[in-house]
Protein backbone atom coordinates (compact mmCIF):
# COMPACT_ATOMS: atom_id res chain seq x y z
CA UNK A 1 0.00 0.00 0.00
CA UNK A 2 1.20 2.85 -1.17
CA UNK A 3 1.02 6.17 1.71
CA UNK A 4 -2.58 7.19 1.67
CA UNK A 5 -3.76 5.32 -1.24
CA UNK A 6 -4.95 1.49 -1.50
CA UNK A 7 -3.72 -0.31 -4.50
CA UNK A 8 -6.29 -2.87 -5.56
CA UNK A 9 -4.82 -5.59 -7.29
CA UNK A 10 -6.87 -6.78 -10.48
CA UNK A 11 -4.74 -9.11 -11.98
CA UNK A 12 -5.57 -12.58 -13.15
CA UNK A 13 -3.25 -15.04 -12.10
CA UNK A 14 -1.09 -15.93 -15.02
CA UNK A 15 -0.31 -19.39 -15.67
CA UNK A 16 0.33 -22.24 -18.55
CA UNK A 17 -4.11 -22.04 -18.87
CA UNK A 18 -4.57 -17.95 -19.44
CA UNK A 19 -6.23 -17.71 -22.80
CA UNK A 20 -4.18 -15.60 -25.21
CA UNK A 21 -5.49 -13.85 -28.52
CA UNK A 22 -5.08 -16.81 -31.36
CA UNK A 23 -2.03 -17.33 -32.52
CA UNK A 24 -0.01 -15.48 -29.92
CA UNK A 25 2.60 -17.25 -27.61
CA UNK A 26 1.19 -18.59 -24.53
CA UNK A 27 3.07 -18.18 -21.05
CA UNK A 28 5.46 -21.44 -20.29
CA UNK A 29 7.56 -21.20 -17.68
CA UNK A 30 11.01 -23.45 -17.60
CA UNK A 31 12.59 -24.31 -14.58
CA UNK A 32 16.48 -24.35 -14.89
CA UNK A 33 17.68 -24.88 -11.16
CA UNK A 34 14.94 -26.32 -8.59
CA UNK A 35 15.82 -26.85 -4.59
CA UNK A 36 13.96 -30.43 -5.38
CA UNK A 37 16.70 -31.65 -7.36
CA UNK A 38 19.47 -30.68 -4.82
CA UNK A 39 20.17 -27.24 -6.67
CA UNK A 40 21.34 -24.50 -3.71
CA UNK A 41 18.39 -22.35 -5.68
CA UNK A 42 15.04 -22.08 -7.33
CA UNK A 43 16.00 -20.52 -11.58
CA UNK A 44 13.11 -20.45 -13.82
CA UNK A 45 12.83 -18.40 -16.98
CA UNK A 46 9.74 -17.59 -18.70
CA UNK A 47 7.85 -17.11 -22.39
CA UNK A 48 5.28 -15.27 -23.16
CA UNK A 49 3.36 -12.81 -24.75
CA UNK A 50 3.55 -9.27 -23.13
CA UNK A 51 -0.04 -9.06 -24.25
CA UNK A 52 -2.05 -11.03 -21.62
CA UNK A 53 -3.59 -10.78 -18.23
CA UNK A 54 -4.04 -7.15 -16.69
CA UNK A 55 -1.82 -4.76 -19.05
CA UNK A 56 -1.51 -1.74 -20.61
CA UNK A 57 -0.74 -1.69 -24.40
CA UNK A 58 2.20 0.51 -25.20
CA UNK A 59 1.47 3.14 -27.76
CA UNK A 60 4.15 1.55 -30.08
CA UNK A 61 2.17 -1.96 -30.25
CA UNK A 62 -0.78 -0.41 -31.97
CA UNK A 63 1.10 2.67 -33.77
CA UNK A 64 4.67 3.05 -35.72
CA UNK A 65 5.09 5.86 -33.75
CA UNK A 66 4.41 5.22 -30.54
CA UNK A 67 6.68 5.40 -27.96
CA UNK A 68 7.67 2.61 -25.68
CA UNK A 69 6.43 1.65 -22.47
CA UNK A 70 9.50 2.49 -20.51
CA UNK A 71 8.65 6.15 -21.68
CA UNK A 72 5.46 6.57 -19.85
CA UNK A 73 4.55 8.39 -16.85
CA UNK A 74 3.72 6.11 -14.03
CA UNK A 75 1.32 8.94 -12.41
CA UNK A 76 -0.73 7.74 -15.36
CA UNK A 77 -1.66 4.65 -13.16
CA UNK A 78 -1.66 6.14 -9.87
CA UNK A 79 -4.28 7.74 -7.99
CA UNK A 80 -8.00 7.80 -7.30
CA UNK A 81 -9.71 5.60 -10.15
CA UNK A 82 -14.00 5.00 -10.98
CA UNK A 83 -15.12 1.67 -11.86
CA UNK A 84 -18.25 1.57 -13.92
CA UNK A 85 -20.32 -1.50 -14.68
CA UNK A 86 -21.91 -1.40 -18.37
CA UNK A 87 -24.08 -4.46 -18.93
CA UNK A 88 -24.76 -5.07 -23.21
CA UNK A 89 -25.19 -7.42 -25.14
CA UNK A 90 -21.88 -9.31 -26.13
CA UNK A 91 -19.68 -8.40 -28.48
CA UNK A 92 -21.18 -4.53 -28.43
CA UNK A 93 -18.98 -1.98 -28.06
CA UNK A 94 -19.65 1.08 -25.34
CA UNK A 95 -20.82 4.35 -26.52
CA UNK A 96 -21.11 7.66 -24.37
CA UNK A 97 -24.89 6.86 -24.45
CA UNK A 98 -24.32 3.82 -22.59
CA UNK A 99 -22.95 5.73 -19.60
CA UNK A 100 -24.71 9.49 -20.00
CA UNK A 101 -26.32 8.99 -16.78
CA UNK A 102 -23.30 8.47 -14.77
CA UNK A 103 -20.97 10.77 -13.12
CA UNK A 104 -17.27 10.89 -14.43
CA UNK A 105 -15.95 11.36 -10.78
CA UNK A 106 -11.80 10.20 -11.50
CA UNK A 107 -9.18 10.82 -13.88
CA UNK A 108 -9.32 7.30 -14.25
CA UNK A 109 -12.25 4.88 -15.49
CA UNK A 110 -12.22 0.95 -15.57
CA UNK A 111 -15.18 -0.47 -17.16
CA UNK A 112 -16.40 -3.76 -15.99
CA UNK A 113 -18.67 -5.57 -18.28
CA UNK A 114 -17.69 -9.16 -16.96
CA UNK A 115 -17.89 -10.11 -21.03
CA UNK A 116 -14.82 -12.04 -20.99
CA UNK A 117 -15.65 -13.83 -17.87
CA UNK A 118 -12.73 -16.72 -17.13
CA UNK A 119 -9.15 -15.54 -18.63
CA UNK A 120 -8.35 -19.42 -19.52
CA UNK A 121 -11.25 -19.67 -21.58
CA UNK A 122 -10.70 -17.38 -24.99
CA UNK A 123 -14.36 -16.07 -26.08
CA UNK A 124 -14.35 -13.44 -29.02
CA UNK A 125 -17.13 -11.81 -28.74
CA UNK A 126 -16.18 -9.67 -25.66
CA UNK A 127 -17.49 -5.73 -25.30
CA UNK A 128 -14.87 -3.25 -26.00
CA UNK A 129 -15.03 0.97 -26.37
CA UNK A 130 -16.21 2.58 -28.92
CA UNK A 131 -13.55 5.39 -30.14
CA UNK A 132 -16.56 7.57 -29.54
CA UNK A 133 -16.03 7.12 -25.57
CA UNK A 134 -12.33 7.53 -25.65
CA UNK A 135 -13.57 11.14 -26.90
CA UNK A 136 -15.95 11.93 -24.85
CA UNK A 137 -13.89 10.50 -21.36
CA UNK A 138 -11.24 12.75 -23.23
CA UNK A 139 -13.61 15.96 -22.84
CA UNK A 140 -14.01 14.59 -19.23
CA UNK A 141 -10.26 15.24 -18.32
CA UNK A 142 -9.86 11.15 -17.93
CA UNK A 143 -6.02 10.30 -18.41
CA UNK A 144 -6.88 6.36 -18.05
CA UNK A 145 -9.36 3.68 -19.12
CA UNK A 146 -9.15 0.29 -18.84
CA UNK A 147 -12.15 -2.70 -19.10
CA UNK A 148 -12.31 -6.21 -18.08
CA UNK A 149 -11.59 -7.66 -21.56
CA UNK A 150 -8.36 -8.62 -23.56
CA UNK A 151 -8.96 -5.27 -26.00
CA UNK A 152 -10.63 -1.98 -26.25
CA UNK A 153 -11.37 -2.63 -29.85
CA UNK A 154 -13.03 -6.07 -30.87
CA UNK A 155 -11.50 -9.25 -31.71
CA UNK A 156 -11.44 -9.25 -35.44
CA UNK A 157 -10.74 -5.46 -35.41
CA UNK A 158 -7.89 -4.79 -38.40
CA UNK A 159 -8.10 -0.71 -37.83
CA UNK A 160 -7.89 -0.86 -34.26
CA UNK A 161 -10.24 2.69 -34.76
CA UNK A 162 -10.27 2.49 -30.38
CA UNK A 163 -6.55 2.39 -30.33
CA UNK A 164 -6.04 5.21 -32.72
CA UNK A 165 -8.71 7.09 -30.81
CA UNK A 166 -6.30 6.51 -27.84
CA UNK A 167 -3.04 7.13 -29.72
CA UNK A 168 -4.47 10.44 -31.23
CA UNK A 169 -4.43 11.37 -26.98
CA UNK A 170 -1.80 9.52 -26.25
CA UNK A 171 -0.18 12.48 -24.01
CA UNK A 172 -2.96 12.91 -22.01
CA UNK A 173 -4.67 9.53 -22.16
CA UNK A 174 -3.79 6.05 -22.00
CA UNK A 175 -5.58 2.54 -21.76
CA UNK A 176 -5.24 -0.80 -19.56
CA UNK A 177 -6.89 -4.24 -20.60
CA UNK A 178 -7.65 -6.86 -17.99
Amino acid sequence: EAIGMNIIDISPVITPNIAVFPGDTTFSRNILLDFKKGNNLLLSSISSTVHLGAHTDAPNHYHPDGCDIAERDLNFYFGDCQVITVTLPLAQRIYPKDILDIEIKAKRILFKTNSFPNPDNWNSDFNSLSPELVEYLVEKKVILVGIDTPSVDPSDSKDLETHNSIYRNTYNFLQVNN
